[in-house]
């Protein structure tokens, strides 16, 4: 188990990001930041808490879970 401080950090070298919670904290992500985290900018939301276009426009590739 690794402990990390914010998302930043538990992204850092990922090839891909799972959104698993609503918590507040990852709604309100600096998408800019993350994708310079990622070695690719592939997002998979399983909560739906963000925007498809929102998503496309921020340049992830954007998956969500039963939309």
């Amino acid at each position: 188990v690794t402990f990390c401080e914010d998302a930043y950090h538990a992204a850092e070298g990922g090839d891909l990001l799972v959104i698993l919670t609503e918590w507040n904290q990852f709604r309100k992500l600096d998408f800019g930041r993350l994708k310079k985290a990622l070695t690719s900018p592939r997002i998979v939301d399983c909560r739906n808490i963000y925007d498809s276009k929102a998503m496309a426009d921020a340049g992830f590739e954007y998956i969500c879970v039963g939309r």
